[in-house]
């Protein structure tokens, strides 16, 4: 059995005539099959060499793609089993594989998901999904182009950008900015029959947040910085972003967005402090918020590097040590990890330092929880258990260890994050969409509009309160 441990390999307590003990040859056997299993089945990875970390991360990887090619849904590329976001946040972390090892053999995987995916509006809001998606779905795909082109992925000739393709998604995230309640801030949900709809989250606005920063970047167009701005200065209002560097998971509108839900999540962190990063670069580190917001927030990171671990090891403290994580949070670790990993390079270095160290013994946790499966191979979620696999296996486990190998990676492999003026080969189309209205600026909301959406809204309610009337009718 994969799971056969040393611990395990032990005789049963019975009361004999003392004699001399002589190791029987079954019992020296036992000993030396649970040595070899236990250190087969587990991925070593070494945090200072390059060719164990690209071996480690290799085999992560193929294990992942194994869960995404035997999914239900293989016949629609880039589309999970009951998720749709996860498949974005997959090609964002193959796509820093890819950059980090040279690995071409998912590439084309990638490819065919990301554009099948992209909508008809190029902004990766595809109509299949569209009534169900939040902001925080969609932009975890607009984090995903923008990655493919700071890092010069492959794009194929008779398809967008993948800056364009970001650029889409923040123009089409953007005009959703709500006045209404909370002086802004971007909703959970887009529709109002969804349960979050009256929300506002850290990773939709954190999310949106940091695609601005890094498009500003990337373009130098000054409309990305100052949403971006925008945004952070908003959250700074809300429990979203406090003083104290303690962020809210939510908040409401209800509340005029002073009550708070804490739940505190590494992916809500991750995304404000990379953010806050990539703007410090921007900004030449001219503003000190950004660096001090970066600094603020990886010290109150130090949350999720519990005892457990020897406070060395990344946790999702809010559902880690009670066994409750579900899908989409045992994958926030790559988040935390990757985005750090990166932004470590454009920040100074004393600024990320302590959280890169801790990211190499986070790694070997996390490779040494790699031996399950059939394979032996197949990663749990729960790093701080070390070499005793916590019996899960899933994509987004696979996920979670090959982030934290990529960020161990960046130091060793990585060349820097391009951008247009060093070296960037993917174009900015700053209306990012099929449209050919020329304006690099995102059109004002008018009251017209929002009457506009708010009859569009009232009609789709009535549709779907009717259809499901006809259903309800019809079935008796």
């Amino acid at each position: 059995m994969h799971f056969l441990r040393c611990l395990r390999c032990r005789l049963p307590l019975r009361s004999y005539p003392m004699r001399p003990v002589m190791p029987s040859r079954w019992l020296l056997t036992t000993l030396l099959v649970c040595l070899l299993v236990q250190n087969v089945l587990a991925i070593d990875v070494n945090p200072e060499d390059e060719t164990s970390l690209k071996a480690a991360a290799k085999t992560v990887a193929s294990t992942m793609m194994d869960f995404y090619n035997d999914r239900d849904s293989k016949d629609i590329p880039g589309k999970m089993d009951d998720t749709w976001w996860e498949g974005g946040s997959m090609f964002m972390t193959l796509i820093q594989y890819w950059y980090l090892t040279g690995d071409t053999q998912f590439n084309d995987a990638i490819q065919e998901g990301m554009y099948w995916q992209k909508g008809d509006e190029n902004n990766f809001f595809p109509s299949n999904y569209s009534q169900y998606l939040g902001n925080d779905d969609q932009v975890f795909w607009g984090l995903a182009a923008i990655t493919a082109g700071e890092l010069n992925f492959p794009e194929r000739e008779d398809e967008p950008s993948w800056i364009s393709l970001a650029e889409g998604v923040f123009n089409g995230q953007v005009p959703r900015w709500d006045m209404t309640a909370c002086g802004g801030g971007l909703r959970w949900q887009i529709w109002p029959y969804q349960d979050g709809y009256n929300m506002k989250n850290a990773i939709s606005n954190g999310g949106l947040f940091q695609l601005s920063a890094r498009l500003a970047l990337y373009t130098k167009n000054a409309t990305y910085a100052e949403w971006a701005e925008k945004i952070w200065d908003w959250s700074a209002t809300t429990p979203l972003l406090r003083k104290t560097w303690v962020i809210a998971d939510s908040t409401t509108n209800a509340a005029s967005c002073e009550d708070h839900g804490d739940h505190q999540w590494t992916y809500n962190y991750a995304t404000y402090i990379s953010g806050a990063g990539y703007m410090y670069n921007y900004t030449n580190g001219t503003e000190s918020k950004w660096l001090e917001g970066v600094t603020g927030l990886i010290n109150t990171s130090d949350q999720f590097f519990p005892a457990s671990g020897s406070n060395q090891i990344i946790s999702d403290i809010t559902c880690e040590p009670s066994n409750q994580c579900d899908r989409n949070q045992k994958t926030f670790k790559a988040y935390f990890t990757s985005w750090l990993g990166f932004m470590s390079l454009i920040v100074p270095t004393n600024t990320t330092a302590e959280v890169m160290a801790r990211f190499k013994t986070s790694a070997i946790a996390a490779g040494q929880q790699c031996s399950g499966g059939s394979d032996g191979n197949q990663c749990g979620v729960r790093w701080t258990k070390k070499t005793e696999w916590d019996g899960t296996t899933g994509l987004e486990q696979q996920m979670s260890v090959l982030g934290v190998l990529n960020a161990v990676m960046v130091p060793l492999a990585a060349q820097g994050i391009y951008s247009l003026d060093n070296g960037g080969t993917s174009k900015s189309d700053p209306h990012g969409s099929t449209s050919t209205e020329d304006s690099s600026t995102p059109a004002p909301i008018t009251t017209g509009d929002r009457v506009g959406a708010g009859i569009l809204t009232g009609v789709f309610v009535l549709l779907l309160i009717g259809t499901m009337s006809w259903m309800l009718i019809g079935g008796e």
